[in-house]
């Protein structure tokens, strides 16, 4: 039999919960998602629970996302509805552990992308240890940032989220406390401290407080002033004519930004830009309610199969995009992502507990 891919314990007071999919980097299957589902309902249960907290049995990850690799052979099987599925179940879970009725510590270092960070900033404390490296991947893989990416990342300071979304950039452990993606660095060594405490029934955030220690400067917040800047336009065109004009005057982000942004999908990059105009004004629900209809229509996309064939089956070709460049992207083609989706659609959150 195979080992389970994450497991729950009673501790004490604590419930914890370990993502251990190891070589794997903690990509998210549906098992795993049912399963953290089922353990966060008993915790919730139990009086004698006062803190759930998730953490990796590896120090590589804490979660590189959901298991693309599967989604990407379901739909290629022509099994739909299995990919609706898993991404329905994903993203209640999201939305229970934002909702959650006890603390909820994610205790995160290595990577955290994509699912990773579903499971993770929607909760209460938001904890990063010494090696952590943050990013929304998609727009690399024909995707666009879900998991509530709609809904925390416009709400990062100047337009920051914007820049993250569209260009799938990775960041560090001081760029996610400036940013407040994190609320807490605690030193990858002292997370088993934690659990102990968690589990002798001290209050999480007193215990968190009491390990924390001042996270290294952000490299990323040296870059606010053109971020704000170029990030503000509301076309995605400008956007790249903003950067265009900043690497010409000299700046080294700016240019390699505009690189990035040439080598995503620039349906993806639309997608995501849209994403942040309208997630500033949606709570979670309506933002993961938007993304499901995105998520409906992507998978069935040239580009997301393109897009994962180059990054994870294949490797190392240069991706077919359709629309190649960013001027042929056609606005009614990015509506019809965004369209409601009739008695299909995700409806959160109706039916959860």
């Amino acid at each position: 039999m195979s080992e389970p891919e994450i497991t729950s314990a009673k501790i004490g007071h604590c419930g914890l919960i370990t993502l251990d999919r190891p070589r794997a980097l903690n990509a998210l299957t549906h098992d795993m998602v049912s399963a953290m589902a089922i353990a966060l309902d008993d915790f919730a249960q139990d009086p004698a629970i006062r803190t759930v907290a998730v953490r990796s049995s590896s120090p590589r990850a804490f979660c590189a996302g959901a298991d693309i690799r599967r989604v990407h052979e379901h739909g290629k099987e022509g099994r739909h509805d299995a990919q609706l599925h898993f991404l329905r179940d994903e993203f209640r879970s999201c939305y229970r552990i934002n909702t959650y009725p006890k603390s909820y510590v994610a205790l995160t270092d290595g990577i955290v992308m994509g699912g990773g960070a579903g499971i993770s900033i929607h909760g209460a404390h938001r904890v990063v240890g010494d090696a952590v490296t943050f990013a929304m991947p998609e727009t690399a893989i024909g995707f666009f940032p879900d998991v509530g990416a709609s809904f925390f990342l416009p709400r990062l300071p100047d337009r920051f989220g914007t820049y993250l979304a569209m260009t799938a950039a990775r960041i560090n452990l001081g760029d996610m406390l400036a940013l407040g993606l994190a609320n807490a660095h605690v030193p990858s060594s002292r997370f088993d401290v934690l659990v102990e405490k968690f589990a002798a029934g001290e209050d999480a955030a007193k215990a968190i407080a009491s390990e924390s220690v001042a996270p290294p400067p952000s490299d990323i917040m040296k870059e606010r002033e053109i971020v704000s800047r170029a990030f503000a336009f509301s076309s995605a065109k400008r956007i790249f004519t903003a950067l265009a004009d900043a690497a010409h005057r000299g700046s080294e982000f700016a240019e390699t930004a505009l690189e990035i942004l040439y080598s995503r999908s620039p349906s993806s990059v639309v997608i995501a830009l849209r994403q942040m105009q309208l997630g500033a004004t949606l709570d979670l629900a309506q933002a993961l309610n938007l993304e499901f209809r995105i998520a409906a229509r992507i998978l069935r996309s040239h580009d997301f199969y393109e897009g994962v064939r180059v990054t994870l089956v294949d490797k190392g070709d240069i991706p077919d995009w359709r629309p190649a460049i960013i001027d042929d992207v056609r606005a009614e083609d990015i509506d019809a992502y965004f369209a409601p989706l009739g008695d299909k659609e995700l409806m959160l959150p109706a039916g959860l507990i």
